[in-house]
């Protein structure tokens, strides 16, 4: 058997280079091939890693080789590692990309638009999947064509209209947000409101209720007894003044 060359580093098994490898680890390789579910990449470790269809891009692909081609230098990134199967799991999709979860609604990006749909547009805001922009979402006026605002390539800023975090969806809008509603002003403090505002505030009780019909009822009595009173005073009046007159005139008579 041949030996080694002086100077040659030392044969080590494909597990040992493994074992040097993390998750979320940034590696360089080569697409070695290409099947129906993916492609395998040398990495240099003696055992290809596989990018499954699903990780080749942020949005959805419909065949591997739209994105790679057998002999292209990729770079990757290690999503999962199994030694006891010697099998090492890659991504294109950058791990370091803003997580779904720390995303919310009412949040401003900056996105690239990266494909359009009869419905909208897909935009890439730097998130672990592409978000959406409606048709709908696009601008106040209607729209009928994603094409007659976007086109694939173009630098957009939108607002994130709602994150769902279940189905791993982001949906923007380039609508203007609208103002916020006026907060009502807060309500005067008791000693600085007036006492007919205080009054029109307080609920009265059933016992306040009875009093204030009651002394209503004593104020109405009082009213007519004091009408009754100055009726008959005029009455009287009067009957003097007829008396006089009469007493005067039988006077002049004799």
């Amino acid at each position: 058997m041949e030996g080694r060359r002086a100077g040659t580093p030392p044969l080590q098994k494909p597990g040992a280079l493994a074992e040097q490898l993390s998750r979320g680890q940034r590696v360089e390789g080569i697409v070695t091939k290409i099947t129906e579910f993916g492609a395998f990449v040398d990495i240099g470790i003696g055992r290809d890693g596989m990018i499954h269809i699903t990780e080749l891009s942020l949005g959805s692909v419909e065949k591997v080789s739209d994105v790679v081609q057998e002999g292209q230098q990729v770079v990757a990134w290690i999503k999962e590692i199994n030694l006891k199967k010697n099998r090492i799991s890659l991504t294109l999709v950058d791990p370091n990309r803003k997580k779904i979860r720390d995303l919310s609604a009412g949040m401003v990006v900056k996105g690239t638009v990266t494909r359009l749909a009869p419905y909208g547009a897909f935009v890439d805001i730097g998130a672990e999947r592409e978000a959406m922009l409606h048709v709908k979402e696009m601008g106040t006026e209607y729209v009928k064509n994603p094409s007659q605002v976007v086109k694939p390539g173009d630098t957009i800023e939108a607002r994130i209209l709602a994150v769902d975090k279940r189905r791993r969806r982001i949906d923007l809008t380039m609508k203007p947000e609208e103002p916020a509603e006026p907060e009502p002003a807060p309500e005067p403090a008791a000693a600085e409101r007036t006492p007919a505002q205080q009054e029109e505030e307080h609920v009265p009780t059933l016992m306040e209720l009875a009093l204030r019909e009651a002394l209503e009822r004593q104020q109405q009595k009082e009213r007519k007894a004091r009408k009754r009173k100055e009726q008959a005073e005029a009455g009287d009046t009067e009957y003097e003044e007829l008396l006089s007159r009469t007493l005067e005139l039988h006077r002049q008579g004799s």
